[in-house]
């Protein structure tokens, strides 16, 4: 039986009746549909319905009838009238969500507390956005909102090993870049270590998820789930535990697969495990730079991933310490050391004086520049003098009129040249100030703030994604249109100026 065979919105002939029709632009629309009435049910009706009708079936009318469709409530304000922060603080009700509106047919997984959505499509709680949504919550005194958002990534690890890519089911099989040391961080600046001392165990089983399988693997079978063996040591890799299309983008994936030249569970894995990046999606992912069929995510060591676990290890090892157990402390550090040092063997260049992922599988680093190479700064895995090598690279290549360009790639895929996003301006301007470079990261979290202020004095809007190089400064590309909202923007805007003032 299906793991989604309770949920007629996910799995059988409903659904792919519903996602291959087209009746929805997006196809998520029908995977966060709740049903109105129980599965049984609505499976006979849809059987009776479809026979009777015959080819004059109408797949709208039916899911219309049938279940109901989700809103946004997310709406534009008269820039005219307000400020940027006033509208960020108003918005925050419309995107804090209680457990309790969560519907019992619903794809939604159960937290104990409030949560914050990005806004738009995005009506669940994601994993890496939370953290970067939380500094900006901070900023404005919400300290127990964050609490609460530190006990949901808690029980999520609890329930299943990992805090899924997002509170939905269909986001089970995969994670997202594990940043739950860094909301514990920002716990912890704010209540001292008492802060984060009930966390550790949960932190510890995420370290655990992320390392599955790796004693096992060995030089002729390096790879089990997201851990891969190098003759420079153990590293990771975004995946997937399913290599089936995504639920929520069922059509556009079974129309890739059909595009492409290799198997299609190849191809499903990796559009899976890019999704686990939150980069989804970019040239980094692919080997022919605008060819979306020739993604290849599982084949790669991202330098990202793998400064968020060596910051995983040196915080569960500083913590582990503090908790008064020296001997997992030490393990931790020794992790942690073993990591970048894989890391500076594999994922730095040298000669180019710039971080790329590596291509595990060919033996050989990527070409792609992107804003990745920023993490090993935010994480403080680098070293001063490759700190300055990438400062001086961002200041060169990547930085344009309204803050950082994501690759120097322009492919199509919204993780590429022309946009810029909140978390990776913020990630660059703490990392930036963390190595003494201040100069560089006020200028960018400055262009960055005046693009976000530029757009929403036109638009009343706050974005996803910006084109950080000129026109309108609206975002593009990738597989949906540009959102609002938009929870890990309003958070970054608010506390980029506390780093500086």
């Amino acid at each position: 039986m299906s793991a989604f065979a309770s949920y007629p919105q996910l799995d059988g002939d409903l659904f792919e009746t519903v996602q291959l029709s087209g009746a929805f632009d997006d196809s998520k629309t029908f995977v966060d549909a709740v049903p109105e009435w129980d599965t049984a049910e609505l499976r006979a009706r849809f059987e009776r319905e479809r026979e009777r009708s015959g080819s004059d079936f109408d797949v709208e009318a039916f899911v219309a009838e049938a279940f109901s469709l989700p809103e946004d409530p997310v709406v534009a304000a008269d820039p005219s009238t307000v400020s940027m922060e006033w509208y960020i603080d108003e918005l925050w009700p419309f995107l804090i969500r209680h457990p309790r509106e969560d519907r019992e047919r619903g794809t939604f997984l159960p937290v104990p507390n409030r949560y914050v959505v990005p806004g738009g499509r995005f009506r669940e709680s994601y994993y890496w956005d939370t953290y970067f949504t939380a500094v900006g919550l901070a900023v404005t005194g919400r300290i127990d909102l964050i609490d609460e958002l530190a006990e949901n990534c808690a029980a999520l690890i609890d329930e299943y090993g990992c805090v899924p890519n997002g509170n939905r089911l269909y986001y089970t099989t995969r994670s997202h870049p594990p940043m739950f040391c860094h909301l514990l961080d920002v716990l912890e600046s704010e209540r001292g270590f008492d802060g984060v001392r009930e966390y550790l165990p949960a932190l510890r089983r995420e370290h655990e998820f992320w390392m599955d399988g790796a004693e096992g693997t060995t030089g002729d079978d390096p790879a089990a789930r997201r851990a891969v063996r190098t003759d420079d040591g153990v590293l990771n890799r975004y995946w997937d535990d399913r290599s089936g299309p995504r639920e929520e983008s069922y059509r556009e994936d079974v129309a890739l697969a059909a595009d492409a030249d290799r198997p299609d569970r190849r191809v499903y894995r990796d559009v899976r495990a890019a999704c686990e990046s939150g980069w989804d999606f970019s040239s980094r992912w692919l080997a022919a730079d605008d060819e979306l069929t020739t993604i290849r995510t599982t084949d790669l060591l991202p330098v990202d991933l793998n400064a968020f676990c060596y910051a995983m290890e040196s915080k569960l090892s500083e913590w582990e310490r503090a908790s008064g157990n020296p001997e997992r402390a030490d393990q931790y550090a020794r992790a942690a050391e073993r990591r970048r040092d894989a890391v500076d063997a594999l994922c730095w260049d040298e000669e180019a004086g710039f971080y790329f992922d590596y291509c595990w599988s060919e033996g050989n680093r990527t070409d792609t520049w992107s804003l990745a190479a920023v993490v090993p700064l935010f994480c403080g895995m680098a070293t001063d003098e490759q700190a300055a090598s990438v400062a001086a690279h961002l200041d060169e290549h990547f930085l344009h009129p309204g803050g950082l360009v994501t690759t120097l790639t322009e492919s199509g895929e919204q993780w590429d040249y022309p946009n810029g996003w909140a978390p990776l301006h913020w990630m660059a301007a703490v990392g930036l100030r963390e190595y003494g470079h201040d100069r560089l990261a006020e200028l960018v979290a400055g262009r960055w703030l005046d693009l976000n202020r530029d757009v929403f004095d036109r638009e009343g809007l706050l974005l996803e994604k910006y084109d950080v190089t000129g026109g309108t400064g609206a975002g593009g590309g990738g597989e949906y249109p540009l959102q609002f909202g938009f929870g890990w923007t309003n958070g970054v805007a608010l506390a980029l100026p506390a780093l500086f003032y």
